[in-house]
């Protein structure tokens, strides 16, 4: 691990040592909160834009998938 600076304000730190102190557990201290928040941001961004090249795809192939849809629905309607 690398050590680095980060500037927070008052009131975030406050936050974060009120949780601190709320759930004190040997493993967690101010550091470990910050790099599992940042790790937990990472995989949210991550989720946002694996979602949104999903929807660019779906909307590529929008007009096809809406026809063969039909299609399929047409041909399980018939007896």
């Amino acid at each position: 691990m690398k050590t680095i600076a980060v500037t927070i304000d008052e009131p975030t730190l406050a936050k974060v040592d009120g949780v601190l102190e709320r759930y004190p557990d040997a493993e967690h201290n101010r550091s470990a909160l910050v790099r599992e928040a940042l790790h937990d941001y990472l995989r949210r961004l991550d989720a946002r834009a694996a979602e949104e090249e999903e929807r660019v795809i779906w909307r590529r192939h929008r007009s096809k998938l809406e026809g063969e849809l039909e299609a399929l629905v047409q041909e399980q309607a018939v007896p």
